[in-house]
């Protein structure tokens, strides 16, 4: 069984995906537990010695003045959740539920939380045994932290709310007996603030995104390349020397990426053969697709920090016996990034959709038929297909404006300023999945007009990926029930298995 051990080493993205989608599971090392059971002792220092602390003898938010009993502390952190649990709307996807929890163990075990090792475990087993709380998307403010989602997480825990278990949604009470587990009898000081505190939800969001997101890159570099040879596109804008002086890696990576996709193709022309400059959307895609390369490796950087960083309050340094109340709940390292993905991708979708456009309209496709069918009048070919592509990424320049740039305050104003990350990871993830389906659309296009030519000598990358498509999306020979074909390139290309093929005959595509 593929584990992950948190030990002491950083977790990358990679690790969160496999336990987010393939179920990896999640260990704890030595040395992550004793890490934890110090700073536990910290915290129970503090209780015995009724030393005022923020979140551990004192209410939250604006009650932070409200100092709270021994007695009360149970009470305290249990009401804390159930008072907290206000999300809405739709359940997280499982996969986002899942790298929330793997997040959140991995932020406990730097040993800054002060939280039980029994109450890390016991969110380790509910992962494991794939018990995934029902936590809604909406209710976040991203500061302080991701309190609604995370407090949904917790409810199951202890055995309240819900949770889907084998596919089927239930009362966690219900979720935890079918799966052989024992809900948590209790929450003691600082616990419930250790598990709510912070940007999991978020930056799960995030990391699942980004990971989508540099995948989707790559792909966006194969659709051009394929439209680039249906066009019977100009070579010479490629050339290394042009991007070279210009400096951009992402721009000098994509231009090498196309030259090796097309390397070989009898489609492809010099300037001066057929015409002297190809439009924008073609020539200038090492430009386009490199500065959207850029962005997404900056953001990627950042979210692998965040994977890492403990993100509650107080945080606890045991080496001082030091309880700090401060701010790396705070959403917005994160926020600012996810906004600049929505943007990113939402960019790699308007080219795309330029590219299709280029391919159903006879004025503008170098001699393809109008809308890609020999039967036009009777046929209507791909015309609604270039439709729902201009729909999408209208669309997407809606959700691209920033959730980062408002803020709304909360807590009778003790908490002036939030980060409304956990908006913009929603939107950043919404746009994703549409600007795959415009790279989709534009892969079907360009595969049909490469038919349409007859003489399809393609280049050495472009003719696997031709043929991966092939073998499940034929040529429309005439008007079919397209929305299938669609939703079934869509499928072929959201994981990496066409990149995978390509890349063993071109090497790795950057």
């Amino acid at each position: 069984m593929s584990k992950i051990l948190i030990e002491n080493q950083k977790l990358s993205i990679e690790d969160i995906v496999n336990v987010a989608r393939f179920n990896f599971k999640v260990k704890l090392g030595d040395s992550a537990k004793e890490r934890i059971n110090t700073a536990r002792a910290v915290v129970d220092k503090f209780v015995a010695e009724g030393k005022v602390s923020y979140g551990i003898t004192t209410g939250f938010g604006k009650f932070s003045d409200v100092v709270i009993s021994k007695e009360e502390t149970n009470d305290l952190q249990r009401n804390l959740i159930i008072s907290h649990a206000c999300g809405v709307g739709e359940p997280f996807a499982e996969e986002i539920v899942r790298a929330m929890m793997v997040l959140r163990v991995n932020s406990l075990t730097k040993g800054n939380s002060g939280i039980r090792l029994l109450t890390v475990e016991k969110l380790i087993e509910l992962l494991n045994k794939e018990v995934h709380p029902v936590i809604p998307e909406k209710g976040s403010l991203g500061a302080s932290g991701d309190l609604a989602p995370l407090s949904h997480m917790v409810l199951t825990m202890l055995g309240l709310g819900e949770a889907f278990y084998k596919g089927e949604r239930m009362d966690s009470v219900k979720a935890l007996e079918l799966a052989g587990i024992e809900p948590l009898p209790y929450l003691t000081s600082k616990e419930g603030l250790a598990l709510i505190n912070g940007t999991q939800a978020m930056t799960a969001v995030g990391v699942l995104t980004i990971y989508d997101a540099l995948n989707l890159s790559k792909i966006a570099d194969i659709a051009g390349a394929l439209t680039m040879e249906a066009l019977t596109g100009i070579k010479c804008a490629l050339d290394p020397r042009v991007h070279k002086v210009r400096g951009h890696s992402g721009q000098i990576d994509t231009a090498k990426n196309l030259l090796n996709l097309i390397d070989g193709s009898k489609m492809i022309t010099k300037q001066g053969d057929l015409r002297v400059q190809d439009a924008y959307a073609l020539r200038c895609m090492p430009q386009i697709h490199g500065a959207s390369k850029d962005a997404l490796r900056f953001i990627k950087e950042k979210i692998e920090i965040e994977v890492n960083a403990v993100t509650d309050n107080p945080l606890i340094f045991p080496e001082t016996e030091e309880s700090i109340s401060a701010g790396n709940f705070h959403g917005q390292p994160m926020a600012l990034p996810l906004d600049y993905m929505g943007i990113a991708l939402a960019e790699l979708a308007n080219v795309s959709e330029r590219r299709l456009e280029r391919l159903v309209n006879p004025a503008l496709s170098n001699g393809l038929p109008a809308f890609l069918t020999k039967f036009g009048g009777v046929h209507s070919g791909f015309m609604i297909v270039q439709y729902s592509a201009a729909s999408v990424v209208s669309e997407n320049k809606v959700l691209a404006h920033p959730a980062s740039v408002d803020s709304i305050p909360s807590s009778a104003n003790q908490e002036d300023h939030v980060s409304m990350g956990t908006i913009a990871g929603r939107k950043a993830r919404e746009i994703m999945k549409n600007a795959r389906h415009v790279i989709a659309m534009e892969i079907l296009g360009a595969c049909q007009a490469i038919d349409l030519r007859e003489e399809n000598f393609l280049g050495r990358g472009t003719e696997i990926a031709y043929n991966f498509i092939r073998e499940d999306v034929k040529f429309v020979n005439e008007d079919v029930v397209m929305y299938k074909y669609i939703n079934k390139c869509y499928e072929l290309i959201s994981n990496k298995e066409m990149i995978d093929r390509v890349e063993e005959v071109v090497g790795e595509l950057l």
